[in-house]
């Protein structure tokens, strides 16, 4: 540890507990913490549902003077420790920070939108058509639906849906068991 100046570090959290570690760093008035996040949706049985992760699984962001703050950082409550390499303490530049909160936004959350387009692969979540894929006919953005062509029972079939009830083919997150 021979770091003796304020400096962004990465911190690696407990699996899932980005957000903990987050909220129990902050407190301390000496250390900045940056998380960015990601909100989605996701195919569930009971169709699409919002959810919210960190954009890095597992790390987060912390600005402090090393020698001063370790023990506090890495005894931090979700806190599995501060990346290093041996003895080495990379720092993160201020400037890919200040990148990567222009590109995440100010609230640290990024919402992933989709915008179909008439010819897309689409995948339908919840319902009686629950994980079919369909092709996107014509968007209802005032009626906030979409007209898909699916193939049912042998036969392509135009159905009309909610806009909520598709998720695009290539956005589905899916966690890994």
């Amino acid at each position: 540890m021979n770091t003796n100046e304020v400096s962004w570090f990465c911190v690696r959290s407990q699996p899932k507990h980005e957000h903990i570690a987050a909220a129990h760093l902050q407190k301390d008035g000496d250390i900045e913490v940056y998380l960015p996040r990601i909100r989605f949706r996701r195919s569930t049985r009971d169709g699409p549902v919002w959810f919210t992760e960190a954009l890095f699984p597992n790390y987060l962001f912390a600005r402090f003077d090393l020698q001063e703050s370790y023990r506090k950082v890495h005894h931090t409550r979700g806190v599995q420790g501060i990346v290093h390499f041996g003895d080495q303490w990379p720092t993160i530049p201020d400037t890919a920070i200040a990148e990567l909160r222009a590109t995440v936004g100010s609230d640290s959350v990024r919402i992933i939108q989709e915008e179909l387009k008439p010819g897309e692969t689409i995948v339908i979540s919840g319902g009686v058509f629950h994980e079919l894929h369909a092709v996107v006919t014509r968007v209802m953005p005032s009626r906030e639906r979409v007209a898909v062509l699916l193939e049912f029972l042998g036969r392509q079939t135009t159905v009309e849906l909610a806009r909520q009830a598709v998720i695009r083919e290539g956005d589905q997150r899916k966690r890994l068991l």
